[in-house]
């Protein structure tokens, strides 16, 4: 069991909370007790995981542009945070086609601006800046990359976290390695999946959406290999990394987050496996059969084989997956088939974390 009584009364700040995976990490961190503090703009999607759940009425959050500096230091002089974990960005790669200035400025000068914060502000500790698996530059490998293989990515959105990478580098050396006691790390997680996922342009809620409509689903590059995991999976890396480095700074490094090897699946057999638990849990008037058709949309480049090496963050933190590929989308169909009959979506949300973290378990209490 994942043992965050750490951050229980901690000032924790994120950046881009109010997106799918903020969600996810405020509630864990609610859970725990957390002094909660969010910056962002208005949720991406409506409707929003972060609404649903009445999350801006649980904590303080903060609606701000990650590229406004001047604001985002006054956030910070006011809330003397002691741990800092940025996930505000520009996330969708064929977005990033259509608005690349855009995505650089949020992803590159917004890294700039919240290390900077960071460096003026003496309360902070530990700091994980939030990337992602397409930092790399993309060789079709078939092994997994590891954390010393070259920065490059591809499109628009790939560059950026790539840059975003170099710049946390350099504020590290330049200002943070023996001139603060501050520890600073990067991680870079996989294609994530979860119940509450409303994003345009990504399978799940693609699938979800056309069962809402009782359409077949559409894949554009079923071939494609993607280390899909369950969203939980990085968001606990996340917070076990941001904990352990404000324990012994000298844990601050890059760490790769994904799912093993044998859970790096297609994205047609992930479908595949969608439809087969939306169609074991049909229930009520409620009688689609889940189903998938190939049509690419001749849409722009992305990568067509992508695979971590996740040994690194496994020798250093003891962490390892939790939910094979089976078991998350178990997790997803419940979460959708539980909106759809009008559950409450907080409470949705709340058996996952439990479920995941095993505090539905004996033993399993945080307070």
């Amino acid at each position: 069991m994942f043992d965050f009584t750490f951050y229980r009364g901690k000032k924790i700040l994120i950046t881009g909370h109010t997106g799918f995976k903020g969600s996810y990490m405020c509630e864990v961190l609610l859970k725990y007790g957390a002094k909660l503090y969010g910056y962002a703009l208005d949720p991406p999607t409506d409707p929003s995981l972060f609404m649903l759940c009445g999350l801006q009425e649980r904590m303080d959050s903060v609606q701000g542009d990650i590229r406004d500096l001047a604001h985002l230091k006054r956030v910070f002089e006011k809330v003397q945070p002691e741990i800092v974990i940025h996930m505000a960005a520009q996330p969708i790669v064929r977005e990033s086609y259509q608005r690349p200035v855009e995505t650089f400025e949020t992803n590159v000068m917004g890294t700039v601006n919240l290390l900077e914060c960071c460096r003026l502000t003496e309360s902070v500790k530990s700091v994980v800046n939030v990337t992602t698996d397409k930092v790399y530059r993309n060789m079709e490998w078939s092994r997994g990359y590891v954390e010393t293989d070259v920065l490059d990515g591809y499109d628009p959105y790939s560059n950026s976290k790539s840059c975003s990478e170099l710049v946390t580098h350099s504020y590290i050396r330049s200002f943070f390695q023996g001139q603060r006691d501050i520890a600073v790390s990067t991680c870079r997680a996989g294609n994530v999946i979860g119940g509450g996922d409303f994003a345009r342009d990504r399978i799940i809620p693609d699938c979800i959406r056309a069962m809402e409509r009782g359409e077949e689903i559409i894949v554009r590059n079923p071939s494609s290999i993607r280390p899909y995991q369950h969203v939980l999976e990085p968001v606990c890396a996340y917070l076990m990394v941001a904990m352990e480095q404000h324990k012994d700074p000298l844990l601050a490094d890059c760490y790769n987050v994904g799912p093993e090897d044998a859970d790096c699946c297609t994205t047609g057999e992930l479908v595949d496996i969608f439809c087969k638990k939306w169609n074991e849990k049909r229930v009520g008037e409620e009688n689609r059969i889940a189903a998938w058709k190939n049509r690419s949309d001749q849409g722009p480049h992305e990568a067509g084989l992508l695979r971590l090496d996740c040994d690194k963050i496994k020798r250093t933190f003891g962490w390892m997956p939790r939910w094979n590929i089976e078991a998350a989308l178990e997790e997803v169909v419940r979460f959708a088939k539980g909106k759809i009959e009008g559950r409450d979506i907080l409470a949705l949300l709340d058996d996952t974390i439990d479920s995941y973290l095993m505090l539905d378990e004996p033993g399993g209490v945080i307070i």
